[in-house]
């Protein structure tokens, strides 16, 4: 009864599943804005392939986060965090609704729930480790973070190989173990409060037919033209590994450039993105799960759930 704390929509769920149309016409009734939660849209030339609103969607109503960098830039959660919240604070000063639509899960962690300081993935120390793996067996590893830390080496099985490396990865990486990083206290959470809803058809057959058919209807907007135009760039030209870069792992891009490449022919190309999609998705739905408040609805078969959701939760005039 005594929250204050200003309103956020986070329209969350798997590629293919309608959030950019609700999101727009929601914005629209509602004077809202858009902040995109999509790791591929933040880049510009990435827009066939990445489903981008279109001149006239974007036109429609105010839109952040999207065409905020080059390809060849990097861009991290964490940065995405950082960005949105300056969104966000803007938008609900000036008496607008923030709503929230996309599906990278890590994005909506980092600005949601906050990202912990734990160090992330080393090339280089996971070589080392695999290295010495090699010659001195995984067994002898496990024994060794038993030592370090006695509730990872008691937690974790001694044939468990990504998450032993994980632990020691963290231990030499930092000197404190994974076990202590856990124990901190959560980072502070997001000060809005927020309606979270999952738009996902129940029957997962139903979403990978909308996947399918979005992406051929991608090919005759001219996907692989786009990826040309990518591959045309002198700074992705010039860069030693443009697959490694963020924008280009976005699902299809990765696809499109190999089989222009000529790796693939055009079957076996429409195959693996399509195959790569339905992946994403899975996926996403593991951590749509994890999100524990947030209500499901079909958005095909259940808008009317998805407008009483919205009534209860906006304040009554």
């Amino acid at each position: 009864m005594n929250d204050t704390r200003p309103l956020a929509i986070a329209l969350m769920g798997p590629t293919a599943s309608g959030k950019t149309a609700l999101a727009l016409d929601w914005a629209q009734r509602l004077g809202g804005e858009i902040v995109s939660v999509d790791s591929a849209l933040v880049y510009r030339g990435l827009d066939i392939g990445a489903a981008k609103p279109d001149a006239a969607e974007l036109a429609l109503v105010p839109h952040h986060l999207v065409d905020i960098r080059e390809p060849w830039q990097p861009y991290s959660a964490a940065a995405f965090a950082l960005d949105a919240r300056v969104a966000l604070d803007d938008i609900a000063a000036r008496g607008k609704l923030p709503i929230l639509a996309g599906g990278t899960g890590l994005y909506f962690q980092a600005l949601l729930h906050g990202l912990s300081s734990m160090p992330g993935a080393d090339p280089a120390t996971r070589a080392q480790l695999a290295a010495e793996a090699e010659t001195r067996g995984w067994a002898t590893l496990h024994a060794e973070l038993s030592a370090i830390d006695p509730a990872s080496g008691a937690r974790i099985h001694a044939t468990d190989v990504q998450r032993i490396q994980r632990a020691l990865e963290v231990h030499r990486l930092s000197g404190r173990t994974i076990t202590g990083w856990r124990s901190d206290p959560p980072p502070p959470r997001l000060p809005f409060k927020v309606l979270k809803l999952v738009l996902a058809p129940p029957d997962r057959a139903v979403l990978h037919e909308r996947i399918e058919r979005r992406f051929d209807l991608m090919l005759e907007a001219g996907f692989l033209d786009e990826v040309r135009r990518l591959r045309a760039l002198p700074q992705l030209q010039a860069h030693p590994d443009p697959l490694e870069l963020p924008a280009l792992r976005a699902v299809g891009y990765r696809q499109a450039w190999q089989h222009l490449d000529g790796a693939t022919d055009a079957a076996e190309f429409r195959a693996q993105s399509i195959w790569a999609t339905r992946q994403l998705a899975k996926r996403q739905f593991t951590w749509l799960r994890g999100e524990l408040d947030a209500r499901w609805f079909d958005p095909l078969t259940e808008r009317a759930g998805l407008e009483t959701a919205l009534s209860m939760f906006l304040p009554r005039a």
